[in-house]
């Protein structure tokens, strides 16, 4: 469990690798031809495989030992991250990955104004501020503000990438009420439950149409599950227990950072003055929202 006695550096280096391999995921979707179910599929399944063996290992071979109503939750949880990844993946076809991954970080947003209904939690002034800005930084990333309306004809990925926050914060909703589970347990019935869920869309959908699959594309998406995925993911859960729960909440917020850097780098995707102010506001106010002030004894 984590602690706030201090910060280990290994752990430290260990977290900030896991966001920035998650910083690249939508640098690697642009260049994979294949249907977003389809990814979310192979993301699901080759990122849970990696963790069961992961947890087969670590446990000695020692199975993973849940309660029946825990496991049912836990798969609803896991469907709903399979409809997020569907969501971010076809965002990033219709926008930017700057905008789709600026629009996915509403998700703090979303779950602070969404608590006081569905927890009876009280929202702080300090709260109710940042989410405000947050709402003003979207407007100025949709572009609706610098022209009129969206610009680039990005509104649809705008559109997609809010539905992916919206799914992501019901699952972070969703865990609150399944506690005292061990993450990698947790993270492996997650995202096997994603992958298994995604079949029947991609049965109906043809998802597994073999217009795209050659040598390379199979190879990405190899690295999509096993190192965006399975590794990320345990390199994330792993380096925990070494760290403060301030510096993770600050950290946290590499990931957005580095895909905006990736994407324009990478992908030679602009960004307006209007779009950087945004961005700011959002990745901003999310950090100070999470963060608490430590009093002095």
């Amino acid at each position: 469990m984590t602690t706030d006695t201090g910060n280990n550096r290994k752990s430290v280096i260990t977290f900030i690798s896991s966001m920035l391999i998650f910083g690249t995921i939508g640098v690697l979707r642009r260049y994979i031809p294949l249907p977003s179910a389809f990814l979310a599929f192979s993301r699901g399944i080759l990122g849970g495989l990696f963790l069961l063996v992961f947890v087969l290992v670590r446990k000695k071979g020692a199975g993973m030992k849940l309660k029946a109503r825990d496991l049912v939750r836990l798969v609803i949880t896991g469907a709903m991250i399979g409809v997020n990844w569907i969501l971010l993946f076809e965002a990033y076809n219709h926008t930017t990955v700057a905008i789709a991954t600026l629009c996915y970080y509403m998700e703090p947003t979303i779950v602070v104004l969404a608590s006081p209904i569905i927890f009876k939690e009280r929202l702080t002034g300090k709260k109710g501020i940042c989410a405000t800005i947050s709402i003003i930084g979207m407007v100025l990333v949709s572009g609706v503000i610098g022209s009129g309306r969206a610009q680039n004809g990005n509104f649809r990925g705008i559109l997609l990438g809010l539905g992916a926050a919206v799914f992501y914060a019901a699952v972070v909703i969703m865990n609150k009420t399944v506690p005292g589970i061990d993450p990698f347990q947790r993270t492996t019935v997650l995202l096997l439950s994603a992958g298994i869920t995604m079949l029947p869309y991609l049965l109906f959908t043809h998802g597994f149409q073999s217009e795209g699959f050659n040598a390379t594309s199979i190879i990405q998406v190899l690295v999509l599950g096993i190192v965006h995925t399975g590794i990320a993911y345990t390199m994330y859960f792993g380096s925990m227990d070494g760290m403060r729960l301030q510096t993770i909440a600050v950290l946290s917020y590499i990931d957005p950072v580095a895909a905006l850097l990736f994407s324009a780098l990478l992908l030679r995707e602009p960004l307006s003055v209007l779009n950087i102010i945004g961005a700011v506001l959002i990745i901003g106010s999310a950090m100070i929202s999470e963060i608490q002030l430590e009093r002095k004894k």
